[in-house]
């Protein structure tokens, strides 16, 4: 019989030598960080960590990140060596190739056993925090005295990368400043990147820095001490902040020629090399792939420990809803991802009497809606009186007050986005973030992941255009409309008033397949007359004929979106006046649009109707899709200018006579 020692070299092994198979085999990947962390991801998976490969999604689960996702072969051979269904041997096999479970970094849209996508480094890590964000916020809303219905941690791996990275930093000061004390990460501390030595571009003292951010910081000197390692992590499970344990490990462990160099990273190893390798390590196995009978029957017993602890919480669930029956309730309500009943009733209607920005408008809607959606949940990187971001009455989430729904990301946009990631993967939470729209630029990564993992993510960007003013060129966003738009499974909504910016909330919360965002004005716009104007409910097929031609002729078509068009119904009545047909339409989705019916597009833009002017506070790029060879575009290629924003829109020809006048020169 294998004693303990012999038997927990020989898991440790298979784990490392499935990642160089697994990266040898497609001849593309990254052997290093598999090899070095085997040990490390070994202690958590069989001894510290509480999860059930049998039911993936089950609710009090440890949640586990690869953050440093190029490190995907130990991800996918932990899976298929605990018993994860979707991960066979075969899976394995198919590492990086088209068609497998098993790309070149983990996706979380591929399988229910992957936690989060990552590969950029520095979004796993912050995703961890949203994902602790999210457990804090649940454990403080369900759990009771007698009875604690949740209880589980986060974990994660983490890389040299990952801690370089920007996003980590702002992620872990907040981390720290909310004592998210049920978030543990390892920190595979090897010292090399793809140039070399990290010490050429990365000489900080790494456990300082965490310590002054509020986190328990701890340090395994041997990458291979498994009691040492595990020891780390239950004292880490035992202290209130959250942790950060940096395990000396070499990266390529085993490899006689690469090991501990930047050889070892980011390509396989060589046929030569693993036969090397395997030797070094006293695996007596030619075969790739082989993996011992008496190792995978040691991972298996996950399977006996997850479905027994499952066990163990399903009663503890009915103790709870013997004695929470309403709470329990409440929870399997959650627990479906569905929301509330007749929830979209709250939405309020803006009479047409006095203007309001759409900023101003999207407060209110978001104030209504909280009332009956207690999942939803944000706040705003320090612009919370300019977003209006703010949910009265419903507490601010800090120590000690993890039930408050309102969120101070502080000045850390990139963070807010990722964090906002991991709050959605704890579903059924929607979390909404603001910031100036011109900002949107920090957190790009982070929203491209979002929109990649389909996550019901919700972006409220304000001062959406020149119309912001005085700030200046800095702050007027001119490119970041159209590179919204280009994001594939993102929903960029540009609301023309009050009421299309209900609408846009609407549809927002109702997307539960990808990310969402609302640009909105700084300043205030008139809220149209709908018994005089089209239904606001047409936002939800992304354009739609706000105001007919109402000469009976239909010479020319403007469209435009948010602030630009009111300028088009003002051009359209001087229009008018001259014997001029012309229809407006309202343009706030590109997305939306162009998921309708053929019909419906050429309904609400006849194609024998060429003369067309289309009108938006941003670069001109891509109209060219909706007015045609013969169309023009009012635009701005530049950016803006310091100046009252009135005086910015007729400088730069946002007006209703310079419009007119361009659809007149079609026309005539």
């Amino acid at each position: 019989m294998t004693d303990k020692v012999s038997l927990d070299q020989l898991a440790v092994n298979t784990i490392r030598t499935l990642a160089m198979d697994g990266v040898q085999k497609a001849n593309s990947g990254h052997p290093g960080m598999p090899m070095g962390m085997a040990a490390a991801a070994y202690v958590l998976w069989t001894r510290c960590m509480r999860h059930n490969p049998a039911n993936p999604r089950w609710a009090n689960r440890d949640r586990f990140i690869l953050s440093a996702g190029h490190g995907s072969m130990l991800l996918y051979s932990l899976l298929y060596l605990t018993g994860y269904e979707d991960f066979t041997l075969d899976q394995l096999k198919q590492f990086r190739q088209w068609g497998s479970l098993t790309p070149g970094h983990p996706e979380t849209e591929l399988s229910p056993a992957i936690e989060t996508t990552t590969g950029p480094l520095g979004q796993g890590f912050a995703n961890g925090v949203g994902m602790a964000i999210g457990a804090a916020h649940l454990m403080a809303k369900f759990n009771r005295a007698d009875v604690e219905l949740l209880d589980y941690f986060i974990y994660a791996i983490v890389s040299d990368g990952d801690l370089m990275e920007g996003v980590a930093a702002e992620a872990a000061s907040m981390a720290g400043h909310l004592k998210l004390g049920r978030l543990i990460y390892i920190y595979d501390d090897n010292e090399i990147s793809i140039d070399g030595k990290t010490n050429i571009a990365f000489t900080e003292d790494r456990a300082k820095r965490f310590e002054s951010y509020g986190w328990h910081v701890q340090t395994v000197a041997d990458g291979n001490d498994l009691d040492g390692i595990e020891a780390a992590v239950r004292a880490a499970q035992a202290d209130p902040r959250p942790s950060i344990i940096c395990v000396k490990a070499v990266i390529g462990y085993g490899s006689p020629n690469r090991a501990g160099t930047s050889k070892a990273h980011g390509e396989p190893l060589g046929v030569e090399e693993v036969r090397l390798t395997k030797q070094n390590l006293g695996w007596p196995y030619e075969d790739p792939f082989t993996v011992p009978e008496e190792s995978l029957a040691h991972f298996r017993q996950s399977l006996v420990r997850g479905r027994a602890q499952e066990d163990e919480w399903n009663g503890r669930l009915a103790a709870y809803a013997a004695a929470h029956p309403d709470l329990a309730a409440e929870w399997r309500q959650w627990e479906s991802g569905d929301l509330p009943a007749g929830w979209q009733s709250a939405m309020p209607v803006f009479p047409s009497d006095k203007p309001l920005a759409t900023r101003e408008a999207s407060g209110k809607v978001l104030n209504a809606f909280a009332t009956v959606l207690p999942m939803l949940l944000g706040g705003s990187a320090d612009l919370r009186p300019s977003n209006n971001t703010f949910l009265d009455g419903l507490g601010e989430f800090q120590p000690g007050n993890y039930i408050g729904r309102n969120f101070h990301y502080g000045v850390r946009e990139h963070a807010m986005g990722s964090v906002m990631n991991g709050m959605a993967l704890t579903r059924p939470l929607i979390p909404y973030g603001g910031t100036f729209m011109v900002f949107y630029d920090y957190m790009r990564s982070a929203v491209r992941m979002a929109a990649m993992m389909g996550l019901r993510t919700i972006y409220v960007y304000t001062h959406d255009s020149i119309g912001l003013g005085e700030d200046g060129p800095t702050h007027q966003p001119i490119e970041q409309l159209m590179g919204l738009r280009t994001v594939p499974n993102l929903t960029m909504i540009r609301p023309a008033d009050a009421n299309e910016t209900a609408v846009a909330w609407r549809l927002a919360i109702e997307n539960n397949h990808g990310p969402t965002a609302l640009a909105l004005t700084r300043q205030k716009l008139p809220v149209f007359d709908r018994t005089r104007y089209g239904s606001a409910e047409g936002v939800a097929r992304g354009a739609y004929v706000l105001s007919p031609s109402s000469t009976g002729r239909h010479e020319a078509i403007i469209i435009a979106t948010g602030s630009e068009v009111s300028v088009a119904i003002e051009a359209q009545d001087l229009l008018a006046a001259e014997g001029i047909g012309v229809s407006v339409v309202s343009m706030p989705s590109w997305e939306l649009f162009e998921k309708q019916s053929r019909e419906y597009r050429d309904e609400v833009l006849p194609p024998a109707v060429t003369a067309r002017l289309a009108i938006e506070a941003g670069i001109s790029f891509g109209w060219s899709k909706y007015v045609g060879e013969k169309g023009e575009v009012i635009a701005l290629d530049r950016f803006g200018a310091s100046a009252p924003y009135q005086v910015l829109m007729e400088k730069f020809g946002f007006t209703a006579a310079n419009a007119s006048a361009r659809v007149r020169r079609m026309v005539r």
